[in-house]
């Protein structure tokens, strides 16, 4: 894994059959059964073949409602997210090996001290409708993500940009109130797209290799090709069709059935039972994803760094990765950014009831304690990790009552709740702690404002030696390590699952589905 130093990884664990999985699996069994024989596009003996152009790519997934957008500057759900990586580009881009690459820019450098960026832009951009991209679109498509009156989801990166100015068509300042060696980081998310001055949502026009054909919010998206697409790496489909499920069984009975082409995001309890069908295949993606639990500390019982720590030894953290991943992933150490090249090798925290106990017996509770556990579906496995924590926190005299909600009610209070999940894509230390670990982070969930540890990220944002930045980042993540509100037990692969004649998916380290979303690559084998 390219720009991967994990400091402690287990190897991957074969795929013993749990519980949950178990139960999972069982359900849909008889779906497979049914489906197998059936004369369907994909059955054996066909594959993608090399890249062919045309025809439409059918793409299913759970989630989605009235509030899907088309504005990729404020996607958050799957279909969002699809529709802002294939309508829009960002200046920069994470490829499938997570390394930073250019994308619209060239190259963006930061001056000595990293208070001024300098992007350079390609100069052979034009977006869906036919006009050249210029400075002036990069400069108005910034300054509509930090809008203070409709600030978007890039906004929180970017709160110390004091001014982004056109130099001239093809270059861009970026200066800031303070130094940031991580600016680039930021500008390379998916959210920063690149649009038009003059942009409308309700009328998007991008630079992606698709644009918009037809869309109803909450049931389907479809996108055609964009004939002023810039890149080189296909488009080879002529549109894609993105399809909104209400349940898994119902899109992995669209899967199976071929009503879909692929689908993202499957459970990890159902990767050998769909896998097993030769007209199917899985994609098995090792990211730096993450589902924490979050304590706040600064709410009892969770103020009290002794519960913190018992919370953390109460953990399984091998079995957790068993029972909620089937073994896709790898074990957590309670901390995050596992791609980042500075993440250390502490020593792996496992599972030590008595010592929790005394912990608790410390903290005031020799009897143990009750806790609300909220929960929700908000990603696949957090609720199934809700359920297996509560049976492990139980040996060390920890109740555990879970709170199920639907989505809509958890995310509308989520950083409220004491005790809570979450869930993050790869990213690296810098930007991770600017978006969820600093007091002025937008999603700052576990209310952590440890001095310390503000002072360690503030320098490191600083610094432009990679080495003296790294030993900052791992003092802070040593902090982290013995005193934070989280609960990192795990990073979990990304698999999805697709009809045998799709070509062009590959392994892709960002967390997102279908390797990355970026389905230029993807094109429709022979299907007779």
């Amino acid at each position: 894994m390219v720009n991967s130093t994990p400091g402690v990884r287990h190897p991957r664990r074969r795929r013993a059959r749990h519980m949950l999985g178990a139960a999972l699996a069982l359900g849909l069994a008889g779906l497979l059964a049914a489906c197998s024989g059936q004369a369907v596009p994909g059955a054996d003996g066909v594959g993608p073949g090399s890249p062919v152009e045309g025809g439409t790519l059918r793409v299913g997934f759970v989630g989605g409602g009235a509030a899907d957008t088309l504005d990729g500057a404020i996607a958050t759900n799957l279909g969002d997210v699809a529709r802002a990586v294939n309508m829009y580009n960002a200046l920069l881009y994470r490829d499938d090996d997570f390394d930073l690459k250019p994308m619209l820019a060239t190259s963006i450098e930061p001056n000595a001290d990293a208070t001024v960026w300098t992007a350079h832009l390609r100069t052979d951009v034009k977006f869906s409708d036919g006009r050249p991209m210029t400075a002036k679109d990069v400069v108005a498509s910034v300054e509509r993500v930090i809008d203070p009156d409709d600030p978007k989801n890039g906004a929180a990166s970017l709160g110390h940009l004091r001014e982004v100015v056109a130099v001239d068509d093809a270059t861009v300042e970026f200066r800031l109130d303070v130094p940031d060696s991580s600016l680039d980081d930021g500008l390379g998310q998916y959210t920063m797209t690149i649009v038009p001055e003059d942009y409308d949502p309700t009328n998007p026009v991008g630079t992606g290799p698709f644009m918009l054909e037809s869309f109803t919010p909450g049931q389907s998206t479809v996108l055609k090709r964009n004939p002023y697409y810039w890149g080189d790496d296909g488009p080879y489909l002529d549109k894609i069709e993105l399809l909104n499920f209400n349940d898994t069984d119902a899109l992995i009975n669209a899967l199976l059935s071929s009503q879909v082409d692929a689908v993202a995001q499957i459970p990890a309890a159902l990767a050998e039972v769909i896998g097993a069908d030769s007209r199917m295949e899985i994609l098995n993606s090792e990211t730096g994803m993450w589902l924490p639990f979050t304590m706040r500390t600064d709410t009892p019982p969770f103020d009290d760094e002794r519960v913190r720590q018992a919370f953390r030894l109460a953990v399984d953290r091998e079995q957790m990765v068993e029972q909620v991943l089937s073994g896709y992933g790898t074990v957590g150490n309670d901390m995050f950014a596992s791609f980042d090249p500075a993440y250390p090798e502490f020593p792996q925290r496992t599972q030590d009831i008595e010592e929790a106990k005394r912990l608790l017996a410390d903290a005031g509770y020799p009897d143990g304690l009750t806790v609300e556990l909220a929960t929700a579906p908000i990603q696949a496995g957090t609720v199934e990790a809700a359920q297996v924590f509560a049976e492990q926190a139980a040996e060390a005299g920890i109740t555990v009552k879970i709170n199920r909600m639907d989505l809509t009610t958890y995310w509308g209070d989520y950083l409220e709740y004491p005790f809570s999940q979450s869930f993050w894509y790869t990213r690296n230390f810098l930007p991770q702690a600017n978006s969820g670990a600093m007091p002025d982070s937008p999603f700052n969930e576990t209310h952590w404002a440890d001095e310390e540890f503000i002072a360690l990220v503030e320098r490191a944002r600083g610094e432009t030696d990679d080495d003296a930045r790294g030993e900052l980042i791992e003092e802070a993540q040593a902090i982290m390590y013995d005193r934070g509100g989280l609960i990192v037990w795990g990073f979990a692969n990304q698999l999805d699952a697709y009809q045998s004649y799709v070509g062009g998916l590959v392994p892709n380290a960002t967390g997102l589905p279908l390797s990355g979303f970026q389905l230029q690559r993807v094109w429709i084998g022979d299907l007779s």
